[in-house]
């Protein structure tokens, strides 16, 4: 959809136009939701999904035509995703509902539909939701929505050296977690079976 194309959709929204905003929501939905899958994972993307839409719903109004629109959901996308995760935070230890999520992640037979076809791509999308969200963040606008360092630091509203720091420590974690995933497969290919 052109961006003139979709301005208008926006403006027949905000006059109380019901197709409107589901032209909108058609438009948006799979890049909201493998953006909240990727932050969020397993069962509770659907609900932060539904948030998200309630806002982007109210805040409409105050989007401005100049900036990109799916650059400035992802702004909503990633605040929704944030107060999700501090109400979780409140009602559980963190390590102990992070595990949870990454279970439920592991055993949903639709994750397929959502991740990478292949095994190193869901191996990738596995480490990236391993990192604090801060740094999650980071690396989800940098590398699967292609936004530039200074584009992330406007969308959080944080310094752009903050962005450079959260992606630097965010790639070192990485880097660290597939060597050692690599270190494990080879040592599991080189075992010999006790077949004898």
């Amino acid at each position: 959809m052109l961006e003139a194309e979709l301005h208008e959709w926006i403006r027949r929204v905000n006059t109380g136009d019901q197709e409107a905003f589901r032209t909108i929501y058609n438009y948006s939905k799979d890049h909201v939701f493998q953006t909240v899958h990727f932050l969020v994972g397993g069962q509770d993307a659907c609900d932060v999904v539904n948030e998200v839409y309630a806002e982007l719903f109210k805040s409409l109004h105050s989007y401005h035509f100049q900036k990109p629109f799916l650059a400035w959901v992802n702004g909503i996308a990633i605040r929704q995703t944030h107060n999700w995760n501090r109400r979780i935070w409140r009602r559980f230890r963190l390590l102990d509902r992070c595990k949870q999520l990454m279970d439920f992640t592991a055993q949903a037979p639709d994750a397929e539909q959502i991740h990478l076809s292949k095994e190193r791509g869901n191996e990738l999308i596995g480490l990236v939701r391993k990192l604090p969200f801060k740094q999650r963040v980071v690396v989800v606008l940098r590398y699967f929505h292609e936004h530039s360092l200074e584009e992330i630091a406007q969308l959080l509203d944080i310094p752009v050296g903050t962005v450079k720091s959260r992606h630097h420590t965010a790639l070192a974690k990485l880097r660290v977690q597939a060597n050692f995933l690599r270190k494990e497969q080879e040592e599991a290919s080189l075992c010999p079976s006790n077949s004898n």
